[in-house]
């Protein structure tokens, strides 16, 4: 899909001229002057522990998913995550990764990644705009 976006009249057919385009329309406004004093008048909170996963919590949340929905990068559906979780060991050693993650404060970068499918808008034929994305 990349060979799709063009950026200043030009197809953006390497990873680095993709970069540059979408780096530059999204921040098209970094040039622009602001006025930083408007966040002065935002009141300070106090910051909130978060709370651990229940084994509970995760269950529910992982139960609701669509069996058919697209896979992550860790290539699981979410009918073997489901089957995963029926294993009383396999359970907790989530809950304690993902409480491990709280407590750290650490996100492995494999959890932020993720894979995009692009579906297209009825009527819409063109997508060479990096804001068609």
């Amino acid at each position: 899909m990349i060979e799709a976006i063009q950026y200043e009249g030009h197809p953006c057919i390497e990873l680095e001229d993709l970069w540059i385009a979408l780096h530059n329309f999204f921040n098209s406004a970094q040039t622009q002057e602001i006025d930083i004093h408007v966040l002065d008048n935002i009141p300070n909170k106090s910051t909130k522990e978060w709370n651990s996963f229940s084994k509970q919590e995760l269950v529910n949340v992982i139960e609701k998913y669509n069996n058919l929905s697209a896979l992550g990068p860790n290539k699981l559906t979410w009918s073997y995550i489901k089957i995963i979780i029926r294993d009383e060991d396999c359970l907790s050693k989530l809950i304690d990764i993902a409480n491990a993650c709280i407590d750290l404060g650490y996100w492995p970068s494999h959890f932020k990644s993720s894979t995009m499918v692009i579906i297209p808008k009825l009527n819409k034929t063109v997508y060479d705009s990096p804001k068609s994305y």
